[in-house]
Order: structure tokens, then C-alpha cells, then sequence
């Protein structure tokens, strides 16, 4: 898929389009391309045209239906040739809905006569395969199954060291099974069809021997139910997130959500908090298909993330010609990914985090650090200077901003918020969880406080952005102070590393228990 360029502010941005046709919503997801290899969404039109609905007797699309989805479609057309976007730049793809009905071919000659969009219908193993790829790019996946449920379907895909190795699909959608199961429609709903439904979803799901156990350990979910779900599970249990990425949906939390939605008519589910208007009288639908899903593989829950079939498609073109188009490390990617976008000086900043890993390499004898640790200390350091991209002043605050409302796909919601606020606190403050607390674990405290300490002295040893000190080592002092000595190699004047770093004395005492003493050798 070729690109749109466009001149930004860094360089040359090349610009892509996915349009994607499913049974309940059609959607436009710009995607733009930095020249360093950095990419993020930056642009979006949805429509719920509910394509999947009112089927003919036989699975055909219905007139009225078909009539919304082409004016839809001429929007994302207009808006694409507006914007520069050429028809050979955009990759639009039909789902269960068109994929299933006897209609649907003659439906995309319409559209493509109407539009000159270029759309193809995806297989079922297609669309399952790039539903793979968003949740393989997006997760600390290695084993478990990758869960997409639409308006149409629902798509399971197993996978073994990150490797896809079986895929099914079942008519199994929000929109298909509400209009199929869930037929009174007058008050809250009937408990005889929630468990017809049920049933029925139990045994598609059991009709696979592998679910049953591949998903056991890790099940990871895309789709837009299921992010609404997730959504509402956030407001219900007041988590400080604006993003459902990483979010873990429990069957508990799944549970309470049906018996709210069902105890409401189809028209009133809106109101339960979180839940989108659009999605109010299929949404019941959909979360008892999903809690099918973890009743049938056992597991703890389910992880949601924000990117799904759209990401998907871009990332199988943006990383060809691998094969799979998966990146080896996906946490380390987004950390990349989120610096370059806003133009951080990777140099810099990956020399203070290689001082602040020598740093972290001193904790073990004193019984730390923490379990991932590390790893939250070494992002932090990356990334401590994304807020610049906004403005020096009070940086630090603007990048914990943006990276709060990043995700940073691959880490969870928990160590996201450790992230941002060990870079909140890299130049002053006293480190606190604050809201953050909600989303942490015992300790936690104790750790942001280790991170912004290292991370303060890290800075100061690279303040004049000239990797002169390349070694810094942690040692109990001889002395019976019990003092801890920072020893520093280098090459070249230090006087600003050492005056910088003596003067997060206060904070390493804090978090250590020790006073700091600075010294070159």
C-alpha cells in the first residue's frame, strides 16, 4: 500500500487509510508514517450502519441498509480525496455481514461503482489473520488466543510463541446474535433467551477441543463490544484510565455488566455508564458471547486492547516483508515508537537509560529491585523528555501526559502509570502515586520512589548531552556511615554531572535509606 506524504514537522509523514466495512459499524482510520519510522492513528470517521441488521429470509442485506452504508461510504470518500488520500492509498475490506450474505458481491460493485473505493471482501482466515497481527503488536502476547468479535462474527486464533497456528469463525457477533436470540425487545430481557444464547455459544465454542485449553493463561480480546464492555467495567469500578488499553475484563466484572444491561430494555442500555449509545441494543448480545468465551477457556479475563482489524491491516503492510509481520519486542517498540513521534533525542535519552540500567544493576544486593523493575525505569528513561515536544517549561508534566495517553501498547495500565510518573518526577517533586494508586500493587510506592531517584541522577550525569560519563556504579561505602558512593567513569569534565547528581542527594536518601556521595575514579 503506497502512502500519502505530507510535510510535518519532522520531515515527511506519509499517509495510509483503512476503511473497514463490518456488520455494525463502518470505520476510516487514517494512519500517518514518520520518516524514522514512527507511526500513530491521526485521523477517524465512524458510522454505525448496523449492515448486519434486518437481514432478508435468506442472509440477504436489506435495501435500507445497503442505502445508509453507500452514503456512508461516499463520505469516506469525499473526506479521502479532500484530505489527498488517492484511491491506491487506502485499503478498504468487508467483513461477516457482506462475506456471508448472498447479496454481498453485488453490494461492493455498487459501492465501488459509487465510490471508486477499492474493496475486497475478507475470507474468514483473513480477517482472522489481521486481527492476529493487531493483538501479536499491541500485547506481551506469546501463548494464548487472540479473540475479535463483531457485529457478523467472532474469531478465535490460537497462538504458540507468538506464532498463529489454528483459527476459527463463528456467526457469534453482537448484531447476529441479538437479532437471532435476544428477540423481546418490550422491557428488560428474557432470561430464557440470555440462556439460549448461551448455550448456543458454548457449544460452537466446545466444537474446537484447543479452546478449552489454549487460552487458559493469556486470552486477548479486539473489537469494538469489547472495548466498550471494558469501558463501562472502567467506570464501574472508578479506575483514573482514559484508554481501555491493557485493561483486564474479569468474568466478575462481566457478569455485573449483564445484569445491569439486562435488567434494562434495548433502548434504555445506554445508560448504564460507558456504554455508547450505538452500541446499546446488541451490546447484551455480545457480552454474553464473551463470557461464553471465558467459561469456555477458563480464563482469568480477558485483555483488551484499543487496536484492532484496521491496525491490523496497516501493520501487515507497514512491517512486510516479515514474516509474520510481528516486531520482536513489543513493549520496547512502543517506548521507540512514542519517542520518535514527538522527536526526542534518542541519543540523550538512550544514554540515560543505559546509565540508569548500570544504576538498577546495583539493587539486587540490597534485596531489590522489584519483579519488572527494571525494565519500568529503562522505559522512563527514554521517554522522560517527550513533554518537550509541547514545551520545556514543566516538560516533565507534559510528558507524563502523553504518555498516560499513549497506552504504550505491551505494558499494563499498572506499569503504564509507573512509567508516566517516575517521568513526572525526573526533574523535581516529591514522588507520589496519587490517583495512580488505584491501579497499583503493595510496594509500588516504594518503587516509583526508587525509579525517579535514579532517573534524577541519571539525567544529571547526561545534563550536558555529551555521553562523557559512560560508567556509573553504586557501592556501599568503607566508611562506617554507611553511606552508598556513586563512582563515575568518564572522559572529560564532570564538574556538571557530579554538582547535578550531589543534588539528588535528598530524594536518594528517601528511597534508599543512605546518603550519596559522588566521586570520579
Amino acid at each position: 500500500m503506497i502512502a500519502s506524504p505530507r510535510e510535518g514537522a519532522r520531515g515527511v509523514v506519509r499517509r495510509t487509510a483503512v476503511i473497514d466495512l463490518g456488520s455494525n459499524s463502518f470505520r476510516l482510520v487514517v494512519f500517518s508514517v514518520g520518516e524514522s519510522g514512527w507511526w500513530k492513528r491521526t485521523d477517524e470517521l465512524s458510522e454505525m450502519v448496523r449492515l448486519g441488521g434486518d437481514l432478508g429470509p435468506d442472509g440477504e442485506l436489506a435495501p435500507q441498509r445497503m442505502a445508509h452504508a453507500l452514503e456512508t461510504l461516499r463520505v469516506f470518500a469525499a473526506f479521502c480525496a479532500t484530505n489527498g488520500i488517492r484511491t491506491d492509498q487506502i485499503e478498504a475490506v468487508g467483513t461477516s455481514a457482506i462475506r456471508d450474505a448472498p447479496n454481498g458481491e453485488e453490494f461492493v460493485q455498487r459501492a465501488r461503482r459509487a465510490t471508486g473505493l477499492p474493496i475486497r471482501i475478507l475470507s474468514q482466515r483473513d480477517e482472522a489473520w489481521f486481527s492476529y497481527v493487531a493483538a501479536a503488536n499491541s500485547t506481551a502476547l506469546q501463548d494464548g488466543i487472540v479473540l475479535d468479535i463483531g457485529g457478523g462474527s467472532m474469531e478465535l486464533v490460537a497462538v504458540e510463541a507468538r506464532q498463529a497456528i489454528e483459527c476459527v469463525s463463528w456467526q457469534l457477533g453482537a448484531v447476529r446474535t441479538t437479532e437471532r436470540f435476544l428477540k423481546h425487545v418490550d422491557g428488560p430481557a428474557d432470561p430464557a433467551e440470555m440462556a439460549a444464547l448461551r448455550e448456543h455459544a458454548l457449544t460452537q465454542l466446545r466444537s474446537e477441543p484447543w479452546v478449552a485449553t489454549a487460552g487458559r493463561e493469556h486470552l486477548v480480546g479486539i473489537g469494538g463490544a469489547l472495548r466498550n464492555l471494558a469501558a463501562a467495567a472502567i467506570r464501574a469500578q472508578e479506575l483514573p484510565l482514559d484508554s481501555v488499553q491493557g485493561f483486564v475484563l474479569t468474568p466478575a466484572a462481566l457478569d455485573e455488566l449483564i445484569a445491569q444491561l439486562a435488567e434494562r430494555a434495548p433502548e434504555d442500555r445506554e445508560r448504564v455508564p460507558g456504554i455508547k449509545r450505538g452500541r446499546a441494543e446488541v451490546i447484551l448480545g455480545g457480552a454474553i458471547v464473551l463470557r461464553a468465551v471465558l467459561e469456555a477457556t477458563g480464563a482469568p479475563g480477558i485483555e483488551v486492547i484499543e487496536a484492532g482489524l484496521r491496525e491490523g491491516i496497516f501493520l501487515a503492510g507497514q512491517l512486510a516483508p516479515e514474516d509474520p509481520p510481528i516486531v520482536p519486542d513489543v513493549r520496547r517498540a512502543s517506548v521507540i515508537n512514542l519517542a520518535r513521534q514527538h522527536g526526542v533525542d534518542l541519543v540523550h535519552a538512550e544514554h540515560i537509560a543505559e546509565l540508569a540500567d548500570q544504576l538498577v544493576d546495583a539493587l539486587p544486593g540490597a534485596g531489590l529491585p522489584a519483579p519488572g523493575e527494571p525494565e519500568l525505569v529503562e522505559a522512563a528513561a527514554l521517554l522522560h523528555d517527550v513533554g518537550m515536544a509541547v514545551d520545556y517549561d514543566d516538560h516533565h508534566k507534559h510528558s507524563s501526559y502523553l504518555i498516560l495517553g499513549s497506552g504504550l501498547p505491551g505494558f499494563t495500565p499498572r506499569e503504564v502509570a509507573l512509567i508516566a510518573l517516575m517521568a513526572r518526577y525526573h526533574r523535581k517533586g516529591s514522588p507520589q502515586l496519587g490517583a495512580a494508586a488505584a491501579l497499583c500493587e503493595p510496594g509500588d510506592e516504594e518503587l516509583l520512589l526508587r525509579g525517579a531517584a535514579l532517573l534524577r541522577i541519571a539525567e544529571q550525569l547526561e545534563r550536558n548531552r555529551d555521553q562523557v560519563v559512560h560508567t556509573a556504579r553504586l557501592r556501599r561505602a568503607e566508611d562506617a556511615g554507611g553511606g552508598v558512593v556513586l563512582e563515575l567513569d568518564a572522559e572529560g569534565d564532570t564538574v556538571v554531572a557530579e554538582w547535578g547528581a550531589e543534588r539528588q542527594g535528598d530524594l536518594f536518601a528517601r528511597a534508599f535509606g543512605a546518603p550519596l556521595t559522588v566521586t570520579r575514579s
